[in-house]
């Protein structure tokens, strides 16, 4: 049992713990996204702010935020600075992997991070429409979307959703066999998978290409390493 003296002592210890917990709770990096900060938030600051992200995600040195509190400040609106266009592997969420917060990023996720219609759609949305300025689409090592497509895997509607990722497969170059038993070459077609989404962004979407060549948005791809956490960016 504590003593009285010890009790004493360790008050004015806990009560600069919370005190520091709430100042930093506070800081900059916990205050939400509204109109004015996401806009003044370069495209090449909203990269590097990723970056950062992931350095704190590798490090274990991630920002610790009210959370709830970013539920109520975000209630009536959103901002984020950022999108991402994902795969739906459970090993890659965006969120953790950039260290990012409530309202600070759209993500769109599904198997093989291509883009369709649907998707570019959405990021018209959240790049016209909310102001983000970059999108990241977010490739990563042991794909299993990739293996499926480079292996031409049949079953129900993955057919047709591995179907979108065939154009990698077959612009992709690496030793060996072309199939999922040759890391070296489902890794040179995720890379290659990623680089080809974001390439369509532009392609396949008028708004968002004029919003790049007027230096309103940056567009990029990047890798996630799913043995190591880090990202490596294309720029």
């Amino acid at each position: 049992m504590l003593t009285r003296r010890i009790f004493c002592g360790c008050l004015p210890l806990a009560a600069a713990t919370l005190a520091a917990a709430q100042a930093h709770a506070q800081s900059s990096e916990c205050v939400v996204y509204n109109r004015e900060r996401q806009q003044g938030v370069s495209p090449d600051a909203a990269i590097d702010l990723l970056k950062a992200g992931n350095e704190r995600f590798v490090a274990n040195k991630m920002i610790n935020c009210d959370l709830l509190a970013q539920v109520k400040a975000t209630s009536t609106g959103q901002a984020p600075f950022a999108a991402i266009v994902g795969c739906m592997d459970a090993r890659v969420p965006p969120e953790l992997v950039f260290d990012q917060r409530i309202g600070d990023i759209f993500c769109a996720r599904i198997a093989g991070n291509f883009v369709n219609t649907d998707i570019i759609g959405s990021l018209e949305f959240a790049t016209k429409v909310a102001g983000s300025r970059a999108i990241v689409v977010l490739g990563h090592s042991e794909c299993g979307a990739i293996k499926g497509a480079v292996d031409n895997v049949q079953l129900g509607n993955l057919t047709a959703t591995l179907a979108n990722i065939r154009p990698a497969v077959d612009g992709a170059t690496s030793d060996g066999e072309r199939s999922s038993k040759n890391a070296q070459f489902v890794q040179a077609v995720a890379k290659m998978n990623a680089q080809l989404a974001a390439e369509m962004l532009t392609s396949k979407s008028p708004i968002m290409k004029e919003l790049v060549d007027s230096g309103e948005l940056r567009i990029v791809w990047a890798m996630h390493d799913v043995a190591t956490g880090h990202v490596a960016f294309s720029v």
